[in-house]
């Protein structure tokens, strides 16, 4: 690792097919980390490696690569764009320190461009923008700026404008520099030239509008302007790079992916106008004895680390790290807060998809693989010895769909639970259970394409043929006031007897979809038992009082903890505590009222304006709500919520309503209560 000012970390996000991971290969081409151009529709990317990856065209798994660029190191992550697999987009953005955006040029911004712009300003990672597909017929660069304008109510400037020449992409103009860069498409090679005549006037615009957005935000390009002088290069650049890091302005840029048009200039910018690990700055987490402290992005300070994703290679099982301070090297010993374990790490690794580099050694800023974390979880903390802090973990989405998993011969059994115990380390948004009444799995995710994709994975990678349920959604049961529950638990130890005793309150919570727990410092549990306790609770809210569905939009508060372990005391207890903590939620419930929810989504179907109506009629016969509809030209979109219940098939109802023109986005927007028909109960 260099400087930590020549290091970049940052994640490729967009909806699906905006063309987002053939910008990931150009990249890797253009930076000469790949040899050859990787194609999606051929099945020959390097950061789409999984057989289901290529085999569907689509991002399954967040991707790790480095690239070098003008002397920086760029370690980046190609996120999936499909709503399944939000989770990926989610955790990449935890730990990244900027973003870019890539929008299609003809489908301008969809929902789920949407989400995962709302999920980068949720972490505050800054980002810039890329239209892309500006080669395409029907390719509208000001459209598609209009769109990020109105739609995330986002202060884009372009700093880029396409070059077209009849239907071709010619190259791109650098608004700053009024220049442009020409070139045949598809050969990557581009030399200078003048802005072609044609477009001078539409330049000379986007260039004064540039500088009044920037002028607002800089003291010193506002004093150059006032005095209608020309500002230098220099000055425009410092400028839009202290207001994209402030999250104020965020620079488009444009080209062309597939034809390898304006990828050097976006590369040019990330360095340019995305943070270092230092323009970050300080992070900041919960100190073990109470309060709260920071690390400085510095190999100087004690050593913290955020696991954010697990990897199988062909020998082991690797956790990926982004490290904010201090060095790490292969043998060191580190410590995870939540659980006071402690982890030795056999190994270091530089990532590049699938592929593993050993390293001696990392430091502040990096992004890499360890082996031998055993004890460590997603969201997990590790720090040197005697320099403990638990930085914010992960926001997971709950899941909102179900079915029932079984082997087809016993003689599976064992080697597929394994499998499903390892889906379900690697992806935290897949969570499985046993049925006692069926002896099935019940395996719960974020939709269709997420448990489809399971399936295949199982044959794939473990060689295993499982028979599936019919998938059903997930129905939740949320608290409508306040319940108490208390518990006693004994237990035989030795001469003695062991008790535990758990006092807590449930209460609704609607700011989340899921449970939260909550156990304050002065209960006074250790660690281990903190987790034992917490483990328990959320293991007994996956069944509600009234019809056995998950609980959700909760908070369960442990109010009091009291414990008489007697001999146990200095070597367990944690199983008797967890008991006691399930008992006194059980009789919480007991007399709880509560309503069903029904997990719902955001649509947007984009349809030429003659089939609008018979789109809009599919959609009201889904129980969907429409709350815009909008007309451009022979386009229509139309945007609202629906039901996930009423999304069962709707694809197909979708292309032959429309003659197979219309594409559907969807995106969650949290839950609504229902009356569960009794045709959906189990």
């Amino acid at each position: 690792m260099g400087e930590l000012e020549f290091v970049r970390n940052l994640g490729i996000v967009a909806h699906i097919d905006a063309g987002k991971t053939t910008l990931s290969e150009r990249i890797l081409f253009r930076t000469g980390v790949e040899r050859r151009m990787g194609a999606v529709h051929a099945g020959t990317t390097a950061l789409d490696w999984m057989p289901e990856e290529r085999r569907r065209g689509i991002s399954i798994t967040a991707a790790v690569t480095t690239v070098p660029w003008r002397d920086h190191v760029v370690h980046m992550i190609d996120t999936p764009g499909h709503v399944d697999f939000t989770v990926e987009v989610e955790r990449s953005l935890r730990v990244l320190d900027g973003a870019v955006l890539v929008i299609s040029a003809l489908a301008g911004v969809q929902a789920q461009s949407e989400a995962v712009w709302r999920q980068a300003r949720r972490h505050r990672v800054p980002g810039i923008v890329f239209i892309n597909q500006c080669d395409r017929q029907g390719a509208d660069f000001l459209r598609a700026l209009a769109d990020l304008r109105r739609r995330l109510g986002l202060l884009a400037v372009p700093v880029a404008l396409p070059i077209r020449e009849g239907p071709q992409l010619g190259g791109v103009v650098d608004l700053i520099a009024r220049r442009a860069w020409v070139g045949e498409p598809g050969s990557g090679a581009h030399t200078e030239a003048a802005v072609p005549l044609e477009l001078a006037d539409e330049v000379e615009l986007l260039r004064a509008e540039l500088f009044e957005a920037l002028a607002e935000h800089d003291d010193r390009l506002l004093a150059v302007l006032v005095d209608e002088r020309e500002p230098e290069e220099a000055l425009v650049r410092s400028a839009l790079r202290r207001a994209t890091l402030a999250g104020l302005i965020a620079p488009v840029l444009c080209g062309s992916a597939l034809l390898d048009v304006g990828i050097d200039g976006l590369l040019d910018a990330i360095i340019e106008y995305l943070p270092s690990p230092r323009d970050r700055g300080d992070v900041h987490g919960a100190l073990p004895g109470g309060g709260r402290g920071y690390r400085a992005p510095s190999v100087d300070q004690p050593l913290c680390a955020l696991a954010f994703k697990f990897l199988r290679s062909a020998r082991t099982e690797l956790v990926l790290v982004r490290l904010y301070s201090g060095w790490l090297r292969v043998g060191d010993e580190l410590v995870n807060p939540r659980n006071g374990a402690r982890e030795v790490v056999g190994g270091v690794y530089r990532v590049h998809a699938d592929s593993f580099d050993a390293l001696p050694a990392a430091g502040a800023g990096d992004i890499v693989a360890l082996a031998g974390c055993r004890a460590t979880g997603t969201g997990d903390t590790l720090c040197a010895p005697g320099s403990e802090i638990a930085l914010e973990g992960l926001v997971l989405p709950e899941p909102v769909m179900s079915l029932a998993v079984e082997p087809v011969a016993e003689a599976q059994r064992d080697a597929l639970r394994a499998a499903l115990a390892q889906f379900e380390r690697e992806d935290p948004t897949l969570h499985v259970r046993d049925d006692p009444e069926t002896g099935q799995w019940i395996v719960s995710g974020m939709g269709e394409l997420h448990l489809d994709v399971l399936a295949r994975r199982l044959d794939d990678e473990f060689g295993l043929t499982a028979r599936f349920g019919r998938p059903r959604v997930t129905y939740r049961e949320a608290p409508l006031g306040r319940g108490q529950g208390h518990a006693r638990v004994e237990r035989a130890m030795g001469a003695g007897t062991a008790w535990a005793e758990v006092e807590l309150d449930i209460e609704p919570h609607p700011a989340s979809e899921g449970v939260d727990v909550e156990l304050g410092a002065e209960l006074g549990l250790c660690d281990q038992r903190r987790a034992e306790v917490e483990a328990a609770l959320r293991q007994g809210a996956q069944v509600g009082p009234r019809e056995g569905g998950a609980l959700g939009r909760a908070r369960i508060v442990v109010q009091r903890v009291r414990t008489g372990l007697g001999k146990a005391d200095g070597g367990g207890g944690e199983e008797l505590l967890g008991d006691a903590a399930r008992v006194a939620l059980q009789s919480a419930l007991a007399g709880l009222d509560v309503e069903v929810r029904e997990p719902i989504m955001a649509f947007e179907v984009d349809s030429p304006a003659e089939v609008a109506s018979q789109v809009m009629s599919s959609l009201l016969g889904h129980r969907a709500e429409i709350a815009e509809v909008r007309s451009e030209g022979n386009q229509t979109w139309v945007r609202g919520t629906v039901p996930l219940a009423g999304l069962f098939g709707y694809a197909s109802l979708l292309r032959s309503a429309s003659q197979g023109r219309a594409v559907c986005s969807l995106a969650p927007a949290g839950s609504r209560a229902v009356e569960r028909p009794a045709s959906a109960r189990e």
